[in-house]
C-alpha cells in the first residue's frame, strides 16, 4: 500500500476551530458592516458625522449609496479583524512539532548501548498524538522477544530431550506456585563457554555421548538434516571459529546446534556441502562431503524447506523441515512411528513458548528422482507467469511419503523491560492487542511472561483449532458450520463480560476464527467483545489480517490506535494505525523505514508515550488554546474601538504595532510553552502511569475547555478595552494640558494588550525555565525598547506613534496605573479558575499526591 498521510486528531479539531474563528470573523464584520451602513444612511439627514463631511465624501461614506458603502465596509472589516484567525499558529506548532522531535531523539534514557540507537522520530506531525494512544497493535517477534533464537530443547524418536527452563516456564510455575529448582540439569553437563544461538543442555547428547543412545540412528539423521536443510553460509573469523550468515536467526540456531553437537558445517558451494562428524566405527572426526542438488526454498505458502542431497556413500536424501502441520500430513505410513509422542512434545514446547518445528527426511530412488528433476527444470527455466505456483507444485510432488526424525523447539527471549513496560501502558488505560503467528499456547503462555495476560484475568477463547472442531474445507457447509461456531463463541464472549462486569477479561482468537470474525456481518460483535476486553491476542494471523484488524480496531474505537513490529510483515499494520513505531531489530530496517518513529527496544516505548507524549500532548493543546485567546484579545479590541468610532473601521492601534504582534511580542513565549511546559517531571510520570489517561480522555482540548479559553479572550478585551478609555479620557497627557487623543489611546491599549497576554502565559505554565523567563519578560521589555526605537523615527514613518511614548504616556502616572489596573483585572478570571480547580476539583487521578516540578 502507498505510504498514507496522518494527521493528528488535534489538528482536525484546530481546522474545526478555525471554521468557528472564521465564522466569526464574518458575523462581526457583517454586523460592524450592518451599523455603519444604517449611520451612514443617517448622515444624509441629520449630519451627525459632520466631521466625515458626507456631501462630498466617496464612496465609502456616501449616504446616498449606504448598502454599497455597507458592503465595502464589509470587506474593510474581513482585513481588520483577520487577527481572529491565527494564520501565524501553524508556523508556531510546525517550530515546536520539530524542537519536541530533537528532544525525542537526544533522549538518552531511550538509547540503546547494545545496538548504539537511539529513538527517532521519523515525522513531526505526529508529537501529541503519542499522548492520546488508547488501544497498541503489536508484533510479538522481534517485538515483545529478542528475535535472537536460541536451540534449547528437541524431540529425538519420541524421546524428549534439552534441560532446563525457559523464562515461559519459569512464569508459569511462579504463576501456579511451584517451587523452582534452578540447580536440576547442573549436574548433567559440564560447564562450557556460552555459544550464542545454542543454549541446550542435556547429558545423553553432548560431548558425544549420543552415541551410547539407543536411537542414535535417528539423533545421527536428525543433526545431520539440521547441518544441511539451510541456505547458510559459513565464514571462518578466525582458525576454530566458524560464524554463520543465515536468512534467519532460526535457520543459525539450528546450525549452530548441529555444530555443537558434532556435525560440523564448515564449507559451502553451489554443487556441495561440506561436514565435519564423528565416524561412529572409528570415533574419529571426519570431512563428509555431500553434494547439493536441489534447494527447495522456503515460503510463507509452502511453510517449509528441504534440499535433495547425495551423501558419500552414494545414496539420494530428501531432508526437510517446516511447521509441524505441514509436515505431518506429508509422512508416509512407515515414517509415523513417532508421531503421537512427537505431538505430545510440541504441545508442551509451545506452552513454554517455544518455536518449534518439525524433522523429517526419505531415501530417493534414482529413476524416481530422474523423471522428478526434468519436471523440475522444466518449471524452474519457464517463464510464465504462475513459474512459482508451478515450482511449488513440483516441489510437492517430491516432498512426500518422509520419516519423521522429531521436532525442534527455540526460545525467542522476552525483550529486557516487556513485562513491566506492559503492566504501565496498561495502569496508564491503553489497550494492549498482540497479533502473532504463533500457535495458541505459544500465543497465551507469552501473553502470561509478559504481563499481557495476569492473574485474576478471565480467558475468552474464540477458536477453531480446539478439540472436536473439524479443520476449514472449502466447501459450503464446512464453511457455514465453522461461521456459526465462532458466532456462537463470540456471542458467549460478549454475555460473559456482560455479566461479569467488575472482571478483567482476555480475549484470545486464531488466525481461522479471525477470518469469520471479520466478516462485515460480525465484526460488529467481535470489535464490540474485543473492546470490553484488557487484552486481545490474535494467534496465527497472517499480515493481511494485522493490518485488516488495526483498521477496524481504529475505525471502532475512533480513538488513537499505535502498532508497533519490527519486520516486513508488519508494515500493513504499521501504516494502517494512527501512529506507526518500527523496532530497528535484526530483521531489517522495513518496518522502521515505514514508521512514524523508530525504537531500538520495546521497552523504550514506555518513555516515548507516558513521558514524551504526555508532555507533548499537554503542550501542544495548550499552546493552541493560548493562541485563541492572545489572538482573540487583541481582534475584539479592535472591535471595541471600531463601535467606540461608530463603526468606522478606523484601526485602533499604528500599523507596525498590528503588523508587529503576532513575530515579536507574542510568538516566542508560545513557542517556549510548546517546547519546555511540563507538569509533571519524567520521574513522575513513569512513576503514577495513570497521568497518561489526561491525554486519552482529551482532557486539555474538549469544546468546553477551547470555548473556556475563547471567552477569556474576550472578557480581556472588553476589560482592557473599557478600562482603558474610561481610566485614560478626558486626561491630561501632555505637558502643554492637552488630553489623550487617539495616538495615546491606540498605544495604551496595545501595552495592556502585551502585558495581558504574556501575564496570562506566567500564569498558565506549570514548569519555569530561564528560556521562558527571558521570552516572557523578554518580550513585555522588547515592546518599551520598540517604542523608543520606533517613536524616534520621523513622523513620516512612525506616523502616530512618533514620540507619543516618550513624551505624553512615559510621564504620566496614570498611564502606569491604568496599564496595572487593567493587567490585574484581566488576570483575575484565570486566577480565580486556577483557585478554584486547585481546591475544589480533583486532579487527573487520585493516586497523583506529589508536587509539581
Amino acid at each position: 500500500m502507498d505510504p498514507p498521510s496522518k494527521r493528528t486528531r488535534i489538528e482536525r479539531r484546530m481546522d474545526r476551530i478555525i471554521y468557528v474563528l472564521f465564522s466569526a470573523l464574518i458575523l462581526v464584520s457583517f454586523v460592524g458592516s450592518l451599523l455603519f451602513g444604517i449611520e451612514t444612511k443617517k448622515d444624509g439627514g441629520d449630519y451627525g458625522r459632520w466631521y466625515l463631511r458626507p456631501d462630498i465624501t466617496t464612496v465609502f461614506f456616501d449616504p446616498r449609496r449606504p448598502s454599497v458603502a455597507a458592503f465595502l465596509h464589509f470587506l474593510t472589516g474581513l482585513m481588520l479583524y483577520g487577527y481572529l484567525i491565527p494564520i501565524s499558529l501553524y508556523v508556531s506548532i510546525e517550530i515546536c512539532k520539530v524542537l519536541q522531535s530533537i528532544f525525542i531523539n537526544q533522549d538518552q534514557a531511550m538509547y540503546d548501548e547494545e545496538t548504539k540507537r537511539s529513538a527517532h522520530a521519523r515525522t513531526s506531525n505526529l508529537n501529541e498524538e503519542l499522548g492520546q494512544v488508547c488501544t497498541i497493535l503489536s508484533d510479538k517477534t522481534g517485538t515483545l522477544t529478542c528475535n535472537s533464537m536460541e536451540f534449547v530443547k528437541c524431540s529425538i524418536a519420541g524421546t524428549a530431550y534439552g534441560r532446563g527452563m525457559t523464562e515461559v516456564e519459569i512464569a508459569l510455575a511462579r504463576k501456579r506456585g511451584e517451587t523452582l529448582d534452578e540447580q536440576r540439569d547442573i549436574d548433567t553437563v559440564e560447564s562450557r563457554e556460552p555459544v550464542k544461538g545454542f543454549n541446550f543442555r542435556d547429558g545423553r547428547i553432548m560431548n558425544r555421548k549420543w552415541v551410547n543412545e539407543p536411537n542414535r540412528d535417528y539423533i545421527e539423521k536428525f543433526f545431520r538434516v539440521l547441518a544441511l536443510c539451510h541456505t547458510a553460509v559459513p565464514e571462518v573469523l578466525d582458525p576454530g571459529k566458524i560464524f554463520y550468515e543465515a536468512e534467519s536467526p532460526d535457520e543459525a540456531a539450528f546450525v549452530i546446534a548441529a555444530r555443537e553437537v558434532g556435525f560440523q558445517f564448515f564449507k559451502r558451494n553451489q554443487t556441495s556441502i561440506q561436514l565435519r562428524e564423528l565416524d561412529r566405527s572409528s570415533g574419529e572426526i571426519v570431512d563428509r562431503v555431500y553434494e547439493l542438488l536441489h534447494v527447495l526454498e522456503f515460503s510463507s505458502a509452502r511453510r517449509r524447506m528441504s534440499v535433495i542431497v547425495r551423501n558419500p556413500e552414494r545414496q539420494l536424501l530428501l531432508l526437510a523441515k517446516g511447521a509441524d502441520s505441514v509436515i505431518f500430513e506429508r509422512l508416509s505410513e512407515e515414517g509415523r512411528m513417532f508421531e503421537a509422542e512427537t505431538k505430545e512434545h510440541i504441545e508442551r514446547y509451545s506452552e513454554a513458548g517455544l518455536r518449534t518445528l518439525a524433522v523429517a527426511y526419505r531415501e530417493l530412488d534414482d529413476d524416481e528422482y530422474k523423471r522428478w528433476e526434468q519436471e523440475y527444470v522444466k518449471a524452474k527455466t519457464s517463464v510464465s507467469a504462475d513459474r512459482d505456483d508451478l515450482l511449488d507444485e513440483k516441489a510437492d510432488m517430491i516432498e512426500r511419503d518422509l520419516i519423521l526424525l522429531g521436532a525442534t523447539a527455540i526460545e525467542d527471549k522476552l525483550q529486557k523491560g516487556v513485562p513491566d513496560c506492559i503492566d504501565k501502558l496498561a495502569q496508564a488505560g491503553i489497550h494492549i492487542w498482540v497479533l502473532t503467528g504463533d500457535k495458541k499456547g505459544t500465543a497465551i503462555n507469552i501473553g502470561y511472561a509478559c504481563s499481557l495476560l495476569r492473574h485474576g484475568m478471565k480467558e475468552i477463547l474464540v477458536m477453531l483449532e480446539k478439540p472436536g472442531i473439524e479443520a476449514i474445507e472449502r466447501d459450503k457447509e464446512e464453511f457455514a458450520k465453522a461461521y456459526k461456531i465462532v458466532e456462537k463463541q463470540i456471542d458467549e464472549g460478549i454475555s460473559q463480560v456482560t455479566g461479569e462486569s467488575n472482571t478483567q477479561f482476555g480475549l484470545i482468537i486464531d488466525g481461522k476464527s479471525l477470518i469469520f470474525a471479520l466478516d462485515k456481518n460480525l465484526i460488529i460483535r467481535f470489535m464490540e467483545l474485543a473492546m470490553k476486553c484488557a487484552t486481545v491476542i490474535c494467534c496465527r494471523s497472517s499480515p493481511k489480517q494485522k493490518a485488516i484488524v488495526t483498521r477496524w480496531v481504529k475505525s471502532k474505537t475512533g480513538r488513537t490506535t499505535l502498532a508497533i513490529g519490527d519486520g516486513a510483515n508488519d508494515v500493513g499494520m504499521i501504516q494502517e494505525a494512527d501512529i506507526g513505531v518500527g523496532i530497528t531489530g535484526v530483521e531489517g530496517m522495513q518496518a522502521a523505514m515505514s514508521s512514524d518513529f523508530s525504537i531500538a527496544q520495546f521497552h523504550f516505548l514506555e518513555r516515548l508515550l507516558l513521558v514524551h507524549g504526555h508532555w507533548c500532548y499537554r503542550r501542544i493543546t495548550m499552546m493552541i488554546c493560548y493562541f485563541f485567546y492572545k489572538n482573540i484579545t487583541f481582534g475584539f479590541t479592535l472591535f471595541w474601538f471600531e463601535a467606540y468610532s461608530s463603526f468606522s473601521a478606523q484601526p485602533a492601534y499604528n500599523d507596525w504595532y498590528m503588523s508587529s504582534y503576532n513575530v515579536l511580542f507574542t510568538s516566542l513565549p508560545v513557542i517556549a510553552l510548546g517546547v519546555f511546559e511540563q507538569d509533571f517531571s519524567a520521574r513522575h510520570c513513569l512513576k503514577y502511569p495513570s497521568l497518561y489517561k489526561e491525554g486519552i480522555d482529551n482532557v486539555l482540548f474538549r469544546w468546553i475547555h477551547i470555548l473556556g479559553w475563547m471567552f477569556n479572550g474576550v472578557l480581556s478585551s472588553v476589560i482592557i478595552f473599557f478600562l482603558t478609555t474610561n481610566s485614560i479620557t478626558g486626561q491630561a497627557f501632555r505637558k502643554d494640558g492637552q488630553v489623550a487623543d487617539y495616538s495615546i489611546l491606540g498605544l495604551t491599549m496595545y501595552t495592556c494588550v502585551v502585558l495581558a497576554v504574556n501575564c496570562q502565559m506566567a500564569l498558565s505554565i506549570n514548569y519555569f525555565t530561564w528560556i521562558q523567563h527571558l521570552f516572557i519578560w523578554g518580550s513585555i521589555t522588547l515592546w518599551f525598547k520598540f517604542l523608543l526605537v520606533y517613536g524616534s523615527i520621523p513622523p513620516t514613518l512612525s506616523t502616530t506613534a512618533y514620540k507619543v511614548f516618550i513624551e505624553a504616556c512615559a510621564p504620566s502616572i496614570r498611564y502606569w496605573l491604568t496599564i496595572i489596573l487593567v493587567v490585574i483585572a484581566t488576570l483575575l478570571p484565570l486566577f480565580s479558575y486556577r483557585a478554584f480547580q486547585t481546591r475544589f476539583q480533583p486532579m487527573v487521578h487520585d493516586s497523583i499526591q506529589t508536587r509539581r516540578p
